[in-house]
């Protein structure tokens, strides 16, 4: 019996203002889908939201969902 492997999710929670920082920051915030502070989404752990994250780490709290 074979078990498929259920990609790593990941918990994102907008934690600190935009305001400030530079446009593509902003952008990039507006991507991964917030609208506004302290909202937390749930995104598939792949290297194009790593890559998002690594650009707005000091902006997000990341937390790896455990199932």
């Amino acid at each position: 019996m074979t078990e498929t492997s259920e990609p790593k999710k990941l918990q994102i929670t907008y934690v600190r203002s935009a305001i400030g920082y530079s446009k593509r920051h902003k952008e990039t915030i507006r991507a991964l889908g917030f609208r506004r502070l302290n909202q937390t989404v749930v995104k598939e752990d792949n290297s194009s939201i790593r890559g998002m994250l690594q650009m707005v780490n000091h902006l997000v709290k990341i937390e790896e969902l455990v199932d």
